[in-house]
């Protein structure tokens, strides 16, 4: 996959192609919509697509071993050198540079559409919801009923009014063989089956506590048997090793993991047997490649596009995160033969 600066100021730029422009900035946004990337990529020539995303996604990583997409150009917005009258500019001459012949906005923002008109991008499809159906020129569009939709149904209208197919297939995301191998050396001694436990959260509304997983990780935890993984990102370094310290209290034990990049986090996930953690983009990235999924949903609504994604809800809609029991969660966990 090649990647490229806001510019595209590369010597060797390869021009032409689908371009995807798909600017939700998080992880779970990105593998979201992977289906339907898959599904525009396979109406292009050469089977690829050029996606335009935000930096937030960690999409150069996240796909680096997904064929369909080829390059990955950066969206700077909000704040960002894409911003404003003169940002508009700027992203219209990256579009321009790379010569596109065909777009599609997975959004329903006007002003995506109508840079793909500044760089004179031939074939645009999108949403046409409000405004933006003055810049496309490929129907058919979206009722404007859509407006108010998940991403995930808007998406899918999309490519079923389209006429293209969602692949059962199109959820599952490729690990790349270099992170598998890092985690295989990393890790390879720790005892199957492996659970991971993802303690990262972008909102306090969806964090369930370091306490409440310490306690779940310590009915988890047996050393002889398995091994508990602590999952997040550098922002989770501290209340990682917060909680490993409250499990060697409890008498368990687990392994942090919060220093990976996303592609050795999909890595380690697809080698687990069990995920559980908040409503973020690491509880879709264990749901993508594989991995049965508990999400603790508490402070969102649950999310039900894969089969691999279990609920589990506190007892009423007020209770908030705080109503999850870490042995309600532990008795939704013991279903999945974790011996």
């Amino acid at each position: 996959m090649h990647f490229h600066n806001l510019w595209g100021s590369d010597a060797q730029i390869d021009s032409g192609g689908t371009l995807v422009v798909q600017p939700l900035p998080g992880i779970g946004d990105a593998l979201w919509h992977l289906p339907h990337i898959r599904a525009i990529a396979r109406t292009a020539p050469d089977r690829r697509v050029t996606l335009l995303t935000k930096e937030r996604s960690l999409a150069e990583r996240l796909f680096a071993a997904e064929p369909m997409v080829h390059r990955v150009l950066w969206l700077h917005r909000n704040p960002g050198l894409h911003d404003g009258p003169v940002g508009f500019f700027r992203l219209a001459a990256l579009l321009r540079r790379h010569r596109f012949t065909s777009a599609w906005v997975l959004h329903a923002s006007a002003r995506y559409a109508q840079a793909a008109v500044a760089a004179s991008i031939a074939e645009r499809h999108g949403y046409g919801l409000g405004r933006q159906r003055w810049f496309l020129n490929r129907p058919p569009y979206l009722s404007p009923g859509s407006s108010g939709g998940h991403p995930i149904e808007k998406a899918n209208q999309l490519m079923a009014a389209k006429g293209l197919p969602l692949l059962d297939q199109d959820q599952n995301l490729p690990i790349s063989s270099e992170a598998a191998r890092v985690i295989a050396d990393r890790y390879g001694r720790c005892l199957g089956p492996w659970i991971a436990l993802g303690i990262g959260s972008s909102e306090t509304y969806k964090q369930w506590g370091g306490l409440n997983f310490a306690a779940l990780a310590a009915t988890l935890s047996a050393p002889e048997r398995r091994t508990l993984f602590l999952l997040g990102g550098p922002a989770e370094r501290d209340l990682g090793q917060e909680i490993a310290e409250q499990v060697r209290v409890l008498g368990g034990e687990v392994e942090t993991a919060v220093d990976l990049p996303i592609d050795q986090s999909a890595a380690l996930l697809s080698r687990c047997r069990l995920y559980v953690g908040n409503d973020t983009g690491v509880l879709n990235l264990a749901a993508a490649v594989g991995t049965e999924a508990i999400g603790l949903f508490g402070g969102s609504p649950p999310l039900t596009y894969s089969r691999n994604i279990h609920v589990v809800l506190p007892p009423s809609a007020t209770a908030g995160m705080a109503g999850i029991t870490p042995e309600q969660v532990a008795a939704e966990a013991a279903k999945f033969g974790l011996d």
